[in-house]
């Protein structure tokens, strides 16, 4: 039974499931103003290890992960370029996904956009006025967290520790607001701004309130886990659960947040602070698995201190586990080894313990090389266990040969002719010609081969 850190418990649980069999999930997707960047790609490719991890397992899983598709960041290009706001968010939308197929990111099952969801918005709003748990002022619609018992439960903080820990600095809005924590449901609109009818003004919904009515829509009261990064721990999932809790509906049964990618001096990246790094530039240069095995050889709510030398690393090993594929293709079909497979198990439902599961992979991958040297039986069931385990956290391994051209695959056995001949100032030559040229080469007993 798979068990995950529950950050509003604070503790390591069974990820208890609403219906035996079967797991719904609610991941914050992007706000589609820019291009996506590696912290977005390490949200998403954890969950989507998560994902593939559960449906591996048997399970069948439901995926919710929404679009931003207003927002006040949007708002600004737009005005900033002169150019339609949807205009932004098609393209960058477009971007998006292009970014996360190029990363091997499984599409969610629904994909919302916010802008589609405006009436629900407004009905939940106006659900929460006429209890008094929300309240009109000269700008907006405003939630009162007085009015949540439990307010700041996933920030680790009451309501006086937030009132005494925010100093001496400004809130906006501080004089008509019942509480500085205190958030904005639906804000009336600017000249020119997008707006859409309310009771209380033409405006738009404030963010906290799209991912509360699409969660509830699509997954229903009680599902089982809502994620997203540990940026969006506070406020905006406080404020997604203090909406739900506030009108007496069950929300998530369990929260789980990924850590951050950070730059070289521990600084997190976003495209806020100017340090981002663009998710589509670095699968341009470099094969975009070795993104994926920096992220399982990390622990998901660990930092990542993403730099030349991992990637280069995970290039490295990439290459050699393609190498053993190569060498695999030669050995019968057999069944898994059964204890190999135990053990990734164990070490996944441990919360996700991928470094762990990796580590169980490359030892299967030298056992697994000295059998097949040595000609033992043994060699099959490890094969089968190592393609199954890459295959279940979404690492495709590849054999190679299928895009080597007549020309490169002739540079090969030049290669191979000259060590046989003993001229390796020759084989060196040709080796570094078709690393130049962007092959990785590989020279074992059976001879060289080439792959991208």
């Amino acid at each position: 039974m798979l068990h995950l850190y529950d950050t509003a418990t604070r503790s390591v649980r069974e990820l208890a499931l609403r219906e035996p069999g079967k797991v719904g999930i609610y991941l914050c997707g992007p706000t589609v103003y820019g291009p996506a960047h590696l912290g977005h790609g390490r949200a998403t490719l954890s969950y989507d290890i998560l994902r593939r991890f559960l449906e591996w397992s048997g399970l069948e899983v439901q995926l919710v992960s929404n679009i931003t598709d207003i927002d006040d960041k949007i708002i600004a290009r737009a005005n900033d370029e002169g150019r339609p706001w949807k205009d932004i968010t098609t393209k960058c939308e477009a971007m998006w996904f292009r970014a996360m197929d190029g990363i091997g990111v499984q599409r969610p099952h629904d994909i919302p956009h916010a802008t589609d969801y405006v009436a629900e918005m407004v009905e939940l709003i106006g659900e929460l006025v006429a209890q008094d748990s929300a309240y009109t002022t000269d700008d907006g619609v405003y939630m009162d967290v007085e009015s949540v018992d439990d307010y700041g439960l996933l920030a680790f903080q009451t309501l006086d520790d937030m009132r005494v820990g925010g100093g001496d600095r400004e809130v906006v809005g501080a004089a008509e607001k019942r509480h500085p924590a205190d958030f904005v449901l639906w804000k009336f609109s600017k000249p020119d701004e997008p707006s859409w009818p309310s009771p209380w003004g033409e405006g738009r919904p404030g963010w906290h309130s799209e991912c509360v009515v699409m969660s509830l829509d699509l997954l229903g009261e009680g599902f089982d886990l809502h994620c997203g990064g540990q940026d969006l721990r506070f406020p905006h999932h406080e404020n997604e659960r203090a909406q739900a809790v506030a009108l007496g509906k069950t929300f998530a049964n369990h929260w789980m947040h990924n850590g951050f990618v950070v730059d070289a001096e521990g600084e997190k990246m976003s495209k806020s602070i100017g340090n981002v790094s663009n998710l589509l530039d670095l699968i341009e240069h470099y094969d975009p698995r070795a993104y994926r095995l920096v992220l399982l050889q990390s622990h998901y709510r660990s930092p990542v201190k993403l730099g030349q030398s991992m990637i280069d690393a995970a290039v490295k090993a990439l290459a050699g586990l393609d190498a053993f594929a190569a060498r695999a293709a030669k050995v019968p079909a057999v069944e898994s080894d059964p204890s190999v497979i135990d053990a990734f198990r164990a070490a996944m439902e441990d919360d996700l313990d991928t470094p762990k599961a990796m580590s169980i992979v490359f030892d299967a991958v030298r056992t697994a090389n000295t059998a097949i040297d040595s000609g033992d039986d043994t060699a099959g069931p490890l094969v089968a266990a190592v393609i199954e385990i890459c295959s279940a956290v979404g690492l495709e391994l590849s054999a190679g040969g299928d895009d080597v051209d007549d020309d490169v695959a002739a540079q090969a056995a030049a290669l191979d002719r000259a060590r046989a001949d003993k001229d390796f100032a020759a084989a060196d030559a040709i080796r570094a010609g078709l690393q130049a040229d962007g092959w990785t080469v590989e020279t074992t007993k059976d001879g060289t081969s080439v792959r991208r």
